[in-house]
């Protein structure tokens, strides 16, 4: 099984062909089809694909992905490919062109295979909301993989292709990453173009890898990165060598003190934390725990905003212009009543909701302003913490994966966001390193946040942290 990059690079350096590479990943789907992580394989236009990259390579003029198969989480565009984020709204409707991320991926000769399910528009944290049933984790097939990228988490654990792309709002990237034991990656926000991902929250919303090692995802990164006439919100900064490694000099590591003490912490989580704290004082770096206060606060926050601008942002999809419209209905406004109450799932329907009022007159100021003033706060609390220290560790998730239809309260399920929607909040980067195997024979993560645009120093550092032993 090609896992990783290198694999694949290993496996063309001793004759295999991109061809035969594809083929043993669409087997591999076939055979893993009841995870229900592909919603659609492109295999078609994937083999055609593969063919031209097996030209290149024998022409020497291969780009530097040439190989590596990846898939797309199902609210990314690709052009003359479906793309639905996994919602009954968006039947049919075929993407008109290619987003930015994904175009400088198929630039580099990657092969696309196809698109992956997840909560619908990215709203959900088990993968359990999408029109098109659950996915389940690759590791315990009666797990949840986490939300909202289940499918690519899943796809990458379960070895269906080399690398996935997701994207993440609240953690939807690092929480299915740290179920799943696999590496996700959420960079500054602002350092990939969101062109071309349909939008939940645009100023929260950021695309980023699920890997099997910290290397793909720094390549992963290094390709995708880098301003985009197309996205007004992507920064200019150059992009650095990512994929370099280089020589980690002694940190300064802040611990999260009220993430370490919760106590919703799984106490295995915690002794992991132990070890980690301890693992870091012996490679020589210095960590303190930090206070900030602002824990409890955070997912309130983060719900406040992101449901009003989901309210803002799928008001576009109307029954009108394209996808879903009701059969029934007569007359405009029944069109869009009908067409949205059909189109929708039950947790879109409740955040479309929870994001209008919070928008609507009366109480507009005693909920969003209110709620981006907290997340200044937020911003400013991690920006002085970043003033004294390089690195923030704290874990990704306070549990292993929690079981199929155990968790019907949407409350719980909102706060499996606790630690992952900080780094939304603050805009900083952040990646989940698979750390452990709990007893339970499920995995968790670690996450490491890093300082504005400093994914490099960042991911550096994780390659240091992911040879403490956890498991002895």
């Amino acid at each position: 099984m090609l896992r990783t990059y290198a694999d694949v690079r290993k496996a063309l350096s001793s004759g295999d062909t991109v061809m035969s590479i594809l083929q043993g990943y669409l087997s591999a789907i076939q055979a893993n089809n009841d995870l229900n992580a592909f919603l659609e394989v492109f295999e078609e236009s994937a083999k055609e694909k593969a063919a031209l990259v097996d030209e290149k390579i024998k022409n020497g003029t291969a780009g530097r992905l040439a190989g590596m198969v990846i898939g797309l989480k199902d609210n990314l565009c690709y052009k003359g490919h479906v793309v639905s984020a996994s919602s009954k709204i968006l039947e049919g409707f075929e993407s008109l062109f290619t987003g930015t991320a994904v175009e400088r991926l198929l630039n580099e000769d990657a092969i696309i295979i196809g698109r992956l399910n997840c909560d619908e528009f990215a709203m959900g944290s088990s993968n359990e909301n999408s029109a098109f049933g659950p996915v389940l984790n690759a590791v315990n097939r009666k797990m949840v993989p986490g939300g909202s990228s289940g499918g690519s988490a899943t796809a990458v654990a379960a070895g269906l292709c080399t690398a996935t792309l997701g994207s993440d709002t609240g953690g939807s990237i690092r929480q299915p990453a740290s179920f799943t034991g696999t590496y996700g990656l959420k960079p500054t926000y602002g350092r990939i173009s969101r062109h071309g991902l349909i939008a939940y929250a645009s100023s929260f919303d950021q695309i980023g890898p699920f890997t099997n090692n910290i290397d793909d995802s720094a390549l992963l990164l290094e390709v995708m990165s880098g301003e985009d006439d197309y996205d007004s919100t992507v920064s200019s900064k150059p992009v650095e060598n990512y994929s370099e490694i280089s020589e980690v000099k002694k940190q300064r590591v802040a611990i999260i003190k009220e993430g370490y003490e919760m106590d919703g912490n799984d106490p295995e989580i915690k002794l992991a934390m132990d070890k980690v704290i301890k693992g870091l004082k012996e490679q020589g770096h210095e960590v303190d725990l930090v206070s900030f206060p602002y824990l409890d606060y955070m997912v309130p926050t983060y719900y406040v905003l992101t449901t009003a601008e989901a309210s803002s942002n799928l008001s576009r999809f109307d029954g009108v212009h394209y996808g879903h419209r009701s059969e029934t209905a007569k007359g405009v406004e029944e069109t869009y009543k009908k067409s949205r109450s059909e189109g929708f799932g039950p947790e879109v329907q409740r955040r479309i909701m929870a994001g209008t009022f919070v928008l609507s007159h009366g109480y507009y100021d005693a909920y969003y302003t209110k709620g981006q003033k907290v997340r200044r706060v937020i911003q400013n609390k991690t920006k002085e913490i970043f003033n004294n220290y390089d690195m923030i560790v704290l874990p990704t998730t306070p549990t292993t994966a929690f079981e199929l239809d155990v968790v019907s309260d949407p409350i719980a399920m909102y706060l499996q966001d606790i630690y992952t929607v900080h780094a939304n909040l603050s805009g900083n980067p952040a990646i989940s390193l698979p750390m452990g195997k709990h007893s339970n024979g499920l995995p968790f993560g670690i996450q490491v946040i890093g300082d504005f645009f400093k994914e490099k120093e960042m991911l550096n550092f994780s390659r240091q942290l992911e040879k403490i032993e956890i498991n002895e």
